[in-house]
């Protein structure tokens, strides 16, 4: 489950610290599927924050043009 009120540059840098360990085979296998379940929690996070963003500035965008 995704950690609450993460950040997006954190979700970022975890994914990047576990696309580093698994590009370096520093995974065991029985971890490497935890790891990538973290990376699908953390996408999806990534995914709702930019949908977030891009919504926000869409609404101020819209505003500034009315």
């Amino acid at each position: 489950m995704p950690k609450k009120n993460i950040t997006y540059s954190q979700a970022m840098n975890e994914l990047e610290t576990i696309l580093a360990q698994i590009e370096n085979d520093e995974l065991e296998m029985d971890d490497l599927i935890e790891k990538v379940k973290r990376s699908s929690e953390l996408l999806q996070v990534c995914k709702n924050k930019l949908t977030q963003t891009d919504a926000e500035i869409q609404k101020i965008i819209n505003t500034i043009e009315s």
